[in-house]
């Protein structure tokens, strides 16, 4: 009859170890259950009876045992499959990069934006190389930046100065999948947009978009402002300090809510 699976005789500094990973508990659940085991086993208690304890297979306790007799307390670190292979080499990935932020009519495709869709589709029947790849994997491949090191002209230009991440690469459209239903505006400005964009012929979304298109971001409202004062210094030598920008800018104010209350 086989001898039943036991831990071997513990060193003092080892039994402290478990105990210490049991008492005090661990971030790591799989060291904190396999110390159970080797804690249990010392004890006394045979497979089953362990087994039961920790709500674990049979076999799974005896492999934590042989383990240690093995390798002692290294069997509490859990050793991790690496998992799915890699569908797609860097290549693939650089390549599928160089299309979503290219024009769909530059690759011959008839129409403007790209779409999740539409980009994952044509990526499909490409000439040359086929490359599958799912909607969601294709959205974190496109909003992960670039490994730092790594020459970002192959992806996108460099990432906005203290930022450290990139925009939406500028051909995929992110708004396709969105139905009107789903723009969370009030709803007495809903209906007035929508009444807006049914008179020129377009969707609420399609003409969101274009008005996007029509506004200026901060930065963009400063670097036209600074081109503005650089037209107006050279062409009449006005070239105002801060402090009678302010004052200009609290007259303007001042003028406009006297304006208001009329």
């Amino acid at each position: 009859m086989a001898e039943p699976v036991r831990v071997r005789r513990l060193t003092d500094q080892e039994g402290r170890k478990l105990q210490q990973i049991v008492r005090w508990g661990s971030t790591n659940s799989v060291r904190c259950r396999r110390a159970m085991v080797l804690l249990a086993s010392v004890g006394g208690n045979r497979v089953p009876v362990i087994a039961q304890l920790v709500q674990a297979d049979e076999d799974t306790v005896r492999g934590v045992i042989h383990r240690f007799n093995e390798i002692v307390l290294a069997c509490l670190d859990p050793r991790w499959a690496r998992g799915r292979p890699r569908q797609l080499s860097p290549d693939d990935e650089d390549f599928v990069i160089r299309t979503a932020v290219a024009r769909p009519a530059e690759l011959g495709q008839p129409f403007t934006r790209w779409s999740l869709r539409k980009l994952v589709a044509y990526l499909r029947k490409v000439h040359g190389r086929v490359i599958r790849i799912g909607r969601e994997a294709l959205r974190c491949l496109l909003a992960r930046p670039p490994a730092q090191g790594v020459a970002t002209s192959r992806r996108y230009p460099p990432p906005p100065q203290g930022t450290g991440t990139y925009p939406y690469p500028v051909g995929v459209e992110r708004s396709t999948t969105v139905s009107d239903a789903n723009v969370r505006i009030p709803e007495d400005a809903k209906d007035r947009l929508a009444a807006i964009a049914a008179a020129e012929g377009l969707s609420l979304r399609a003409y969101l978009a274009r008005l996007a298109e029509t506004l200026l971001t901060p930065a963009e409202r400063e670097a036209r402002a600074e081109q503005a004062r650089a037209a107006l210094q050279e062409w009449n030598g006005y070239a105002p300090s801060t402090a009678e920008q302010r004052e200009l800018d609290a007259e303007l104010d001042r003028r406009l809510e006297r304006a208001a209350g009329r």
